[in-house]
């Protein structure tokens, strides 16, 4: 008999906003950072503020789309995960930078590590901080709802 974990109905189905219910709101906010990521690319991200905000939103929108229906303790994971994640990804992206300025290496290494320092970075800055800033909303406002909940109760 396999071994079979399931997630399912202990607060970590992290896909539920693909559920028949928020497939709707999910596929707007997926179009949205579409949208948002075609408008960074013809606008420019090289040393443009324009672009580099509407490629956060897109980055924000995305994150957004998975994480809309969660709880305030999943949108708690998604700081520690955010902030554990731009740590780890910032001292890849220093280390793999520092080798290349510092170790007599092959050029195709040199290279390798250059995409490596640069995606690390890249993944940290666009990634790790819109689900920071997703997360804490997704937890003020859920806090916000859940007053209001007892309130009206």
């Amino acid at each position: 008999m396999p071994f079979k974990v399931s997630l399912r109905g202990k607060g970590l189905d992290m896909f539920e906003s693909f559920a028949p219910g928020r497939r709707s709101w999910t596929a707007v906010l997926l179009g949205a950072a579409a949208l948002l990521a075609v408008a960074a690319r013809l606008v420019g991200i090289d040393d443009n503020a324009l672009g580099i905000s509407l490629a956060m939103l897109a980055a924000a929108s995305l994150v957004l789309a998975i994480a809309h229906p969660w709880s305030s303790a999943q949108f708690r994971r998604l700081i520690y995960a955010s902030v554990v994640g731009f740590a780890a990804l910032l001292a890849l992206g220093i280390a793999c930078g520092a080798s290349v300025a510092l170790a007599a290496t092959p050029a195709w290494v040199d290279r390798l590590l250059e995409v490596a320092s640069t995606a690390f970075l890249l993944i940290a800055a666009f990634l790790c901080i819109p689900g920071l800033v997703v997360g804490a909303i997704g937890i003020a406002v859920k806090r916000r709802r859940e007053r209001a909940q007892k309130v009206a109760a």
